[in-house]
Parts: C-alpha cells; sequence; structure tokens
C-alpha cells in the first residue's frame, strides 16, 4: 500500500465521477459551444454572486491571466512573502505580465490592512514601480493551510479602494477555508475583483481551475487566456468532473482536516519534531529537530511506503486528501508513533 501525502493534487477520480464525466456532454469551449463548461462556469459565476467565470487548464494559469488583467508592466502587485504567485509559479508574474512583487513579511502568509497600506508604493514617485494590485492566498500553502480572518480582508479591501487598487483572491484551497470557517462563497464574490479557485486539490478533479470576477475584467480574460496557451476544445468531460465535485466533495473536506488534526497530534508528542505549525485545513508542516536531517526522514517514511514532501531547512509537509483511506490514515499514525 503506497500512502501519497505529498499533496492533495494527487488525487485520482472516483468511479462516480468518472461516470459523470463519461456521460456529459461536450462542444468546442473555443467558440463557447460545451454545454458542461458553460454550466460550470455560470454556477460558480452565481455562487460567489460575480458576473463572470472562465474555466482554466490550471491554477497558475488563472491566477496569471488575472496578474495581466489587473496590471500593465511596470507596475507591481503587493502579496505575503509566501505568495504562490511569487514563490510557485515560475516567475510568471515578472514572465507574462512585466510586473514585480511587492513581498510584505506576514504570519504564515497573511498580512494585516496596516502592512498593506505600508507598501503601497507612492503614485506620483516615478522612480518606484506604480502599485496597482493586491494579492490573497487563502488558505495559505506554504502558511501550512492557514485562513485568512474575513474581517482583515474586508479591511484590505477599504484600503485598496481607497488606493484604487485590484484585490485579487488566489483561492486555490478557498473550498478548505469555507468549510473550516463556515464561510459563503458570497462573502468572498463581494469583496474580490476576482479570484481563482482550483477543482483539482481539495476537491478531487483530475485537472481545471476557473476564475470568477467582476465584468469589466472579466470582458478580457478569454483575449488573455489564449494568449497563454489555455485555449480547449472539448473540455467540458473535465468541466462535468468539477459539477460533480461541487455536488459531492466540498463538505467531505472536514473529513481532511481531521485527520491532519490527528496527525499533528502525534507528532507535537515526539521527541524529535521540533515544532508543529498550527493545524486548521488539511496541511501539516513540521520540524525535525537537528539530530536528523531532512532527507533522512523523508527515506525512512519512504521506506515504509508513505511519501511526504521536504520544504528545506529540516521543514516538512504533509497534505490528506480524497483518496487518504481510513486504512491509510491509521497506518500513518502507527508508523509516525513507532519510527
Amino acid at each position: 500500500m503506497i500512502i501519497d501525502l505529498r499533496s492533495d493534487t494527487v488525487t485520482k477520480p472516483t468511479k462516480d465521477m468518472l461516470k459523470a464525466m463519461m456521460s456529459t456532454q461536450v462542444g468546442d469551449d473555443v467558440y463557447k459551444e460545451d454545454p458542461s463548461v458553460n454550466t460550470l462556469e455560470e454556477r460558480l459565476a452565481d455562487m460567489f454572486g460575480m458576473d463572470k467565470a472562465l474555466f482554466f487548464p490550471t491554477g497558475s494559469m488563472a491566477n496569471q491571466a488575472a496578474l495581466k488583467l489587473h496590471t500593465n508592466p511596470g507596475e507591481q502587485v503587493i502579496c505575503d512573502k509566501y505568495a504562490h504567485i511569487y514563490n510557485y509559479e515560475g516567475g510568471g508574474a515578472s514572465f507574462n505580465s512585466g510586473i514585480s512583487c511587492k513581498l510584505i513579511n506576514g504570519h504564515r502568509g497573511m498580512f494585516n490592512a496596516e502592512q498593506a497600506e505600508a507598501a503601497i508604493n507612492p503614485p506620483d514617485f516615478y522612480h518606484s514601480p506604480l502599485t496597482s494590485l493586491i494579492a490573497i492566498e487563502n488558505t495559505t500553502n506554504k502558511g501550512g493551510g492557514a485562513c485568512w480572518d474575513y474581517e482583515e480582508l474586508k479591511k484590505i479591501k477599504q484600503v485598496a479602494d481607497r488606493h484604487k487598487l485590484g484585490y485579487h483572491l488566489d483561492g486555490a484551497r478557498l473550498w478548505n477555508a469555507l468549510v473550516v470557517k463556515k464561510e459563503n462563497p458570497k462573502q468572498f464574490g463581494q469583496l474580490f475583483d476576482t479570484i481563482s479557485v482550483c477543482l483539482s486539490k481539495g476537491l478531487g478533479c483530475p485537472i481545471g481551475s476557473v476564475l470568477i470576477g467582476k465584468k469589466e475584467l472579466m470582458d478580457g480574460a478569454l483575449r488573455v487566456r489564449k494568449i497563454l496557451g489555455g485555449g480547449m476544445r472539448q473540455v467540458g468531460y473535465l468541466a462535468a468532473a468539477g459539477l460533480y465535485a461541487l455536488d459531492n466533495h466540498v463538505e467531505r473536506l472536514s473529513e481532511d482536516h481531521k485527520k491532519a488534526k490527528e496527525i499533528g497530534e502525534v507528532l507535537s508528542q515526539l521527541h524529535y519534531i521540533k515544532k508543529v505549525e498550527p493545524i486548521e485545513t488539511n496541511i501539516v508542516i513540521f520540524e525535525v529537530d537537528d539530530t536528523i536531517s531532512e532527507a533522512q526522514y523523508l527515506n525512512k517514511l519512504k521506506e515504509k511506503n508513505i511519501h511526504i514532501i521536504g520544504m528545506g531547512s529540516n521543514k516538512l509537509r504533509m497534505v490528506t486528501h480524497l483518496d487518504y483511506t481510513n486504512n491509510m490514515h491509521e497506518e500513518v499514525l502507527k508508523t509516525l508513533k513507532n519510527l
């Protein structure tokens, strides 16, 4: 039995999801004639109370399109130093949009309104890049699945409005935050100009993300997606997976959260574990002490058929997900205790 806890992206479609995919109607989405894609886009736009949505093959492409829609070359986006758009999208902000990132030294990938305001460059000081966008990531990947406080997001929105800045949410794991915080998608639609949501992480789809936003921005999204190479044809098979997941895989995220916390509880009792980050959702980040190397620990677990990832500096990560069964969970807990 191989137990893969490297990411929640490793899941495979369930039998019922595959049935939904194979029985769906499709068309040519480049002509906007795929009924399943159109239904998915309409459903998500309605769910978040926003004007339009557009299906993308990846979350990085959806985020990169949003950056392009909000900015002009030479401008700057404010984000946390842990932000996915800065750390894990191949330098796309500079390559695709010609913009730079103003990094905030936040806490677990989150910052406050005062920090956001302090990071804005004076618009009349032409020596510095023009600030045009504030980007948020919820939940924070590198921050260990941390969930933003909604009231703080509202305060940052006031900062963005006051300075006439765009406001983008990288919501790759927003579904996890919605479940654990018992929040409503429309709350986020009221705050943000654009939101990207991922279907292939917690919801267990094989591929796909959706960018949702206000009409004045989203009118240009189709062209940007084309430029980035994201035009797809009979992609309704994948959209059908997303529709199935929205109906069946959102509420069950609480199971992943419970298992992650139980892993954290076991880790915190082990003498060689230096620190376990607070666990809110499905990501467990922990640090082994200096007597063990990160590589040693990874190899010891791999010998037991448990695969996780290293993050450098003796930090490691586990992510619970749809394909992580109760039997696997018991095996992981037992292995950790006896390692």
